[in-house]
């Protein structure tokens, strides 16, 4: 089976980048501009489209006062024509650091060459000048303002063109929003660096060449300057240092190699001397950020632009990774702390809710499944921030015709170990009742006898919270609420919702750290037992062995597949095609592209359709960057056509 990505990649708006250390020799150009060319060659087999190398590798950065001569200065301009003229062969844009010398001054520059040409070169504005560090000595300092300057063939001096000197300039690519700019090592550190200009012109791609020294701790520092200044601008940072076969005099230069994008690092590589780091940027991701931040002001302040193209065609496989949870964080030290966050803002919510309202108890309707179980968790949380009795938290079981002894037994044991008021309310004689006032036959399990069962439970929790002068906690989760998973005016209904930012991958999660990190070992088995239980309402009968046959995934889907669809429909605003791409890569030894392509279709039209639920939602905490309140985040029509996403999803089948 093909997978989508490998033909859609730059259809989907991602482009191919790299940055690299060279093994260089100090004021040895013959040797550095071989080298060069040859991680050139690499990158144009890896089907790169931006190169980035490090501050003055031509000649190297520790050349001291060899900068003052002029065969250094010469051989390296003779060196960068070199790099040039086999650049013709390669449509990657490649930013490689050089002296070079104008109008009789020595300036610290980074070329950006494709094609055959020089596009630009841009100056080094800060020059650092303390410590270890002496650039003032050999270099002036470079100027926003841009001055076409001639550059010429050094192999024939009559083959010359007009290029753009200075800080302000772009390269844009109108295809794919690609908007690049550069800067060099320290422009970075200052209070104010040269790329903040550059992105409130437009950038969303900078580009870094520097020569940062490695000592005890730059290197995080390092790390944390460039995720960011990434963050903080929108936009992907390729930042390539000087690394091995610069001088050791003094300084060790660790090649310490970053690829970032909107604060996350892509990629990383630290004392890997002539290796390309790979990754593939998201355009469309970027782009998509910006436009929703209208904050974010942009000002081309007199930037000079240059429109450049690349082939687009010839794509390969998707390296980015792809997380599967995008909710949940991948490694365990940090998914221990966002739980442990999470739980207390869902706790802190809540708590404000009831000292507002002057409530000592709670009602909550608990059936030993995870939704529950979570909000009884953070409901117990609550009490204990406000010091209240949990004599107070009134735990409703409400079995009927589809409860099982497992459930059943669960949430008793649950109320137990918690030391709350466990209430058993039985629904079957009264759910009954109804069906009969209505005529239906209760033989027929259609959706009028599941939903009969699941309002009957909350006008039961409603009724009782009026009698205790307490509220009613809603337990529905973010992805049921996304596919309109949950009955009007029945579970969809509560008078606060602690649950409803919560989407169900992150539930597990959240219940799993609250048995290992939370609990004594008698609650920790019960909610270990509640972990391994199938997602279910429970509104059929069990089977002849007592358990459960209404599986909520078989019904709807994986919760896996939707949690993943939700994620990129709502927070980057990406179409089924892009969805499919990025599922595919995430899941492709789990599901095939028919698979990941039906539930697709099955998550856009229940999402279209059940907008109406999520136009009038209870209260709940915002929690994440993905939200479904009417009040925040999702301002959708209840009546908004899903033709256009369906259409795409026919034309992929």
């Amino acid at each position: 089976m093909e997978n989508t990505y490998k033909k859609t990649k730059q259809e989907m708006e991602y482009l191919r980048v790299a940055v690299a250390t060279p093994k260089i020799e100090v004021a040895n150009t013959d040797i550095n501009t071989e080298e060069v060319i040859r991680l050139i060659k690499v990158a144009k087999e890896k089907q790169v489209k931006i190169l980035v190398l490090p501050e003055l590798c031509i000649t190297g950065y520790t050349c001291q006062d060899l900068f003052l001569h002029s065969v250094l200065i010469e051989q390296a301009y003779i060196a960068v024509n070199r790099v040039i003229k086999e650049s013709v062969e390669t449509d990657c844009l490649i930013a490689i650091g050089f002296p070079f010398e104008h109008n009789g001054k020595l300036y610290n520059v980074v070329g950006l060459i494709q094609s055959g040409y020089m596009k630009a070169i841009i100056p080094k504005i800060h020059l650092p000048n303390y410590q270890e560090f002496y650039e003032a000595r050999h270099f002036t300092k470079g100027k926003e303002a841009v001055e076409m300057i001639e550059w010429k063939n050094s192999e024939d001096i009559s083959v010359s063109y007009k290029i753009p000197f200075g800080t302000k300039v772009l390269l844009r690519n109108k295809e794919t929003k690609a908007v690049i700019a550069a800067e060099i090592c320290e422009d970075l550190w200052v209070p104010i660096p040269e790329s903040s200009k550059h992105a409130m012109a437009g950038a969303n791609i900078i580009l870094n060449s520097s020569a940062s020294n490695e000592i005890i701790g730059k290197g995080e520092y390092r790390k944390h300057l460039v995720s960011g200044q990434s963050a903080r601008l929108i936009a992907a940072y390729l930042y390539a240092s000087a690394g091995e076969g610069e001088s050791t005099q003094d300084l060790v230069f660790s090649g310490h190699n970053l690829i970032a994008e909107n604060g996350n690092i892509l990629a990383e590589q630290k004392y890997e001397t002539g290796k390309l780091l790979i990754t593939d940027i998201d355009l469309e991701r970027l782009n998509s950020e910006r436009r929703k931040m209208n904050t974010y002001e942009v000002n081309d302040g007199g930037y000079y632009i240059i429109d450049y193209s690349y082939n687009q065609e010839n794509s390969t496989d998707l390296i980015r990774h792809v997380n599967k949870s995008p909710f949940v964080p991948s490694e365990n030290s940090e998914r221990k702390d966002r739980c442990q966050e999470i739980l207390v803002l869902q706790a802190i919510g809540l708590k404000k809710r009831m000292e507002h309202i002057q409530c000592k108890k709670v009602v909550i309707g608990v059936s030993g499944g995870l939704d529950s179980t979570l909000a009884l968790l953070v409901i117990n949380k609550t009490f204990e921030m406000l010091k209240l009795d949990k004599k107070g938290i009134l735990a409703v079981t409400m079995p009927c015709f589809g409860t099982t002894d497992r459930t059943y037994l669960n949430a008793c044991k649950l109320a137990k170990e918690i030391e709350c008021t466990l209430m058993e309310i039985p629904i079957k004689d009264s759910v009954s009742q109804h069906l009969k006032d209505i005529m239906h036959d209760s033989d027929v399990h259609d959706i009028t006898y599941e939903n009969a069962q699941a309002r009957e439970r909350t006008q039961v929790l409603m009724d009782l919270a009026n009698k205790e002068n307490a509220i009613v906690i809603g337990t529905g989760d973010l992805s049921e609420l996304a596919l309109g998973w949950c009955t009007y005016n029945g579970d969809h209904m509560s008078m606060y919702a602690v649950n409803v930012d919560i989407p169900k991958t992150l539930v597990r999660y959240l219940v799993d750290y609250y048995a290992h990190y939370e609990s004594h070992n008698e609650l920790m088995n019960v909610l270990c037992d509640i972990l391994d239980t199938p997602v279910s309402p429970e509104l059929l009968p069990p089977d002849e062995n007592g358990k459960i046959i209404q599986k909520t995934e078989e019904k709807v889907g994986p919760y896996e597949l939707h949690d993943f669809y939700l994620y990129y429909t709502l927070r980057f605003g990406y179409g089924p095609k892009k969805i499919l791409c990025l599922a595919e890569k995430a899941f492709e030894e789990k599901y095939s592209r028919d698979e990941i392509l039906k539930w697709l279709d099955v998550f856009f039209r229940r999402f279209f359709s059940q907008q109406f639920k999520r136009s009038c939602l209870p209260d709940g905490p915002k929690i994440g960057s993905v939200s479904v309140s009417p009040r925040g985040d999702l301002r959708m029509p209840s009546d908004a056509s899903v033709h256009l996403w369906k259409k795409e999803i026919d034309n992929l089948l």
